[in-house]
């Protein structure tokens, strides 16, 4: 009887490591897909402040808290459900979605590029009005735009994943729609209340804390700035490289082939820094490249009635 105990305690101790097994499996890809759709989170992070800008202090939060349940739906609802049946039934469907949407990402980024040098700004900011109608009208176009660059994650995040098994694929894809939403949205709630406390800070008696709270206050739109244009940046590499990737995979190799090849000449050539030095050729062509593809994108559809008509209202 013991003995069958002791048998029976050791096959419990064997799935549990199994299991534990899996739930490492699942966290080390998860983190891996997560950082593949780091250059699209860094743009949603930088986007998603705009939503709220001349909004009442007490509305920012309440107005984020609702742009991220429409996040998680849009990941959990929508966009999960169509990745899993295309990857699972039409998984060749799946690197011309994800050039798809690196054409996107493409277009977004020269568009913002463009939109500085000419003097008209990246993407529309809603406007401001008093009234639960205008706070709603902006939390949907939010969650819009949440929708294409959550779809482009999602899809980068998938195609890091696509020899998973299919339960393992949604496991993953659900652990980063949750830990993507979760920092987007936290760094964004906390972007939006740092002018806040600098003003507190700032009125107060004591000099210290006066001198901190004109700091912060000085300092974020200088922040909110910078993240802008990481995101830009991050999004014209992301996209140019997803682009490169997918023109070799479906079997036009000399894009690819030349910016593989530059990349391994830094490195042989400087030894010690050189696979840093050679990481950073991949990138900067990766995206040049994507700025010359969004630029004629954008230049086309600027071409069009409906692209004029806009150029007009402008």
């Amino acid at each position: 009887m013991s003995a069958g105990l002791f048998g029976l305690l050791d096959d419990v101790a064997a799935i549990a490591r199994l299991a534990a097994a899996s739930v490492d499996d699942v966290g080390a890809a998860a983190a891996k897909a997560t950082a593949k759709a780091a250059g699209v989170v860094v743009d949603d992070t930088a986007v998603t402040p705009q939503y709220v800008h001349g909004v009442t202090a007490d509305r920012e939060l309440p107005m984020i808290k609702r742009i991220a349940i429409g996040s998680i739906r849009n990941k959990l609802l929508i966009i999960l459900p169509v990745a899993l049946l295309l990857s699972q039934f039409l998984p060749d469907l799946l690197t011309p979605i994800l050039m798809l949407g690196g054409a996107f990402l493409c277009y977004e980024g020269a568009h913002k590029v463009w939109g500085k040098i000419l003097g008209h700004e990246g993407h529309a900011v809603p406007v401001a009005e008093a009234g639960p109608e205008a706070e709603k009208t902006m939390v949907a176009g939010a969650v819009r735009t949440d929708l294409i660059l959550s779809a482009e994650i999602m899809v980068i995040a998938l195609n890091e994943v696509a020899d998973q098994s299919f339960w393992s694929r949604a496991a993953i894809l659900v652990v980063v729609a949750l830990v993507i939403t979760i920092v987007v949205y936290g760094v964004v709630a906390v972007l939006v209340k740092v002018d806040d406390v600098g003003l507190r800070l700032a009125q107060r008696s004591s000099p210290t804390s006066q001198k901190v709270g004109r700091g912060l206050v000085t300092a974020m739109p200088r922040v909110l700035t910078v993240i802008s244009v990481v995101g830009t940046a991050a999004m014209l590499w992301v996209g140019g490289h997803i682009q490169l990737v997918g023109l070799d995979d479906l079997g036009w190799h000399p894009l690819y082939d030349f910016v593989h090849h530059l990349e391994e000449d830094v490195e042989h050539a400087v030894a010690g820094i050189g696979g840093v030095l050679g990481w950073l050729v991949n990138t900067a062509a990766s995206a040049v490249y994507g700025l010359a593809l969004g630029s004629v994108i954008v230049g086309v559809l600027h071409l069009l009635p409906f692209g004029k008509k806009k150029h007009a209202a402008h």
